[in-house]
C-alpha cells in the first residue's frame, strides 16, 4: 500500500476536501478484465466451464485478481481443476501457473485448534486440501510432458513453490529432467533442484549438491553448466572449487555467466581463507584477456583486491588501460578511470 498517485483525480481531489488526513492505496488492474468491474464467483465458475480457450483465460484472469484483492473464492479451485489444468493452450497453462501461486493450498484451522494451541496445547499443524493432490499429479504429468516448452516452463514454475507436501512427490520427475535431450530442460532442472536444496534439502533431496557435481562434469550447455555452477557455489563450495580445479583450462569457453560466478567465489574463498589465493590466481590471470569487458573489469579489482604484487598491479593496470582504448561509453570511462586513479594512489611505486 502506498501514498495517492501525485497527479490526482476528480475523486480524489474532492475526497481529498472532506479529509486531508485520509490516505489512499491505488493499483492497476489489466483493462481487459476489470472493465465494468471483475465478476461474481459463481458467473467466474460458469465461464471456466466455457470450450473457448480464451473465455477460460478471462475467467481465469478475473479469478487472480480477485484473490489478490483478497477474495477468498473457494469455488474456483475445483472449476480450475476440472476445465483448465489437462488444458493444451499455453497462455492458459502460465494463466493456470500464476493461479497456484496465489490460491490457498492448506485447510483453515478450526478454532478448536487455534484454542488448543493458544493454551500451549499441540502446535498447530498445515493439513495441505485434498484437492491440492490432484494438482500435484497434474504437475506432475507437465513434468513428464513430450514437449520440452511444458517441461521447462514447470520447472521454472517449481522454483516459485515453497510447500514441502507439494515439492516432495515432484523430486523424482525433477531429478529425471536433469537427464533430457534438451538444454531448455535441463537448465531449468538445475534450478528447481537448486531451489529444492535450498529450501528443504536434509528432507527432499539430502543427495543434491552430489546429484548435481555429477550432472555438471558432463553438461555440455552454457546455460545449464552456469546454472549447476551456481547451485554448487552456494550449497557446496567444496565440490564448487573441485570443479573449477578440474578446468582451468576451459573457464573461458563456458561463458561470460559462469565467469562472472567464478569471481564471485574467488573474492568468497579467498576472504575466508587468504591461503586459497594462490588455487585462483592462475584463473584471473587468465579472465583477464577476456573478451568480455564485464569479466576483464571484475578479473582486475578482484586480483588487486587480492594481490599486492608487482605482477597483479601491473596487469590490473593495463586491463584498465585497454579497457579505455576500448569502450565509447563516457559513464564507464569515467569508472575505469576512478579505479586507475585508485591503483595509482595506493600502489605509485609499482604503477610506473
Amino acid at each position: 500500500h502506498g501514498q495517492a498517485p501525485t497527479t490526482p483525480t476528480r475523486a480524489t481531489t474532492m475526497s481529498s476536501a472532506k479529509n486531508a488526513n485520509e490516505s489512499y492505496c491505488t493499483f492497476t488492474l489489466a483493462s481487459d478484465v476489470t472493465a465494468g468491474g471483475l465478476p461474481s464467483e459463481e458467473e467466474i465458475a460458469k465461464q471456466l466451464e466455457s470450450n473457448d480457450p480464451k473465455i477460460k483465460r478471462h475467467a481465469l484472469k478475473a479469478a487472480i485478481m480477485a484473490m489478490l484483492g483478497g477474495e477468498a473464492m473457494p469455488r474456483i479451485l475445483m472449476q480450475v481443476i476440472r476445465f483448465c489444468i489437462n488444458s493444451d493452450d499455453k497462455p492458459l497453462k502460465k494463466l493456470c501457473m500464476l493461479y497456484w501461486e496465489v490460491v490457498p493450498k492448506y485447510q483453515e484451522p478450526t478454532s478448536d485448534e487455534v484454542l488448543r494451541a493458544a493454551a500451549g496445547g499441540q502446535p498447530l499443524q498445515r493439513k495441505l486440501l485434498p484437492e491440492m493432490i490432484l494438482v500435484c499429479n497434474a504437475l506432475m504429468n507437465d513434468l513428464n510432458h513430450p514437449n520440452e516448452f511444458v517441461r521447462g516452463s514447470m520447472l521454472r514454475f517449481l522454483c516459485k513453490v515453497k510447500d514441502e507436501e507439494i515439492l516432495g512427490p515432484l523430486i523424482p520427475s525433477i531429478k529425471a529432467c536433469l537427464k533430457h535431450r534438451h538444454q531448455y530442460v535441463r537448465k531449468n532442472a538445475v534450478l528447481a533442484v537448486f531451489h529444492a536444496h535450498r529450501l528443504h534439502g536434509d528432507t527432499l533431496i539430502p543427495d543434491g549438491p552430489e546429484l548435481v557435481g555429477e550432472f555438471i562434469s558432463t553438461e555440455t550447455d552454457i546455460g545449464a553448466r552456469r546454472n549447476a555452477f551456481l547451485m554448487l557455489y552456494n550449497e557446496s563450495e567444496d565440490l564448487a572449487i573441485q570443479f573449477l580445479a578440474h578446468n582451468l583450462d576451459d573457464v573461458s569457453k563456458f561463458g561470460d555467466g559462469f565467469a562472472l560466478l567464478v569471481l564471485d567465489l574467488t573474492r568468497k574463498a579467498c576472504r575466508r581463507d587468504p591461503n586459497q589465493k594462490s588455487r585462483f590466481v592462475r584463473v584471473l590471470f587468465q579472465m583477464l584477456s577476456s573478451t568480455s569487458s564485464a569479466v576483464s573489469y571484475e578479473a582486475a579489482w578482484t586480483l588487486i583486491s587480492l594481490s599486492n604484487s608487482p605482477t597483479a598491479v601491473r596487469a590490473a593496470a593495463v586491463t584498465y588501460t585497454n579497457l579505455l582504448n576500448s569502450q565509447n561509453d563516457n559513464n564507464v570511462m569515467m569508472i575505469v578511470l576512478e579505479r586507475l586513479e585508485q591503483l595509482q594512489v595506493k600502489h605509485s611505486k609499482r604503477s610506473r
